[in-house]
């Protein structure tokens, strides 16, 4: 039983440069994601602001009904 821990190999430790390199990697791929969800939202926000110029344009086109009922009471 005194013996049993003898044959049990230390892991060796991974180098150091190795870990540096998966670092940047990962940093690299983390930069990568943000910017594409970043121009995803920056294309998602241009449409929307169009859609509300064009909903906006076409609602100032329209015929003001509300105003008629409201011309009578002032």
């Amino acid at each position: 039983m005194q013996n049993d821990h003898r044959w049990i190999a230390p892991v060796p430790q991974p180098e150091p440069e190795v870990l540096v390199v998966y670092a940047l990697t990962r940093e690299f791929h983390r930069e990568v994601e943000q910017r594409e969800a970043f121009e995803q939202y920056c294309q998602w926000y241009r449409n929307t602001a169009e859609q509300n110029r064009r909903e906006l344009h076409k609602l100032r086109q329209d015929v003001n009904v509300f105003g008629w009922f409201c011309r009578g009471r002032r």
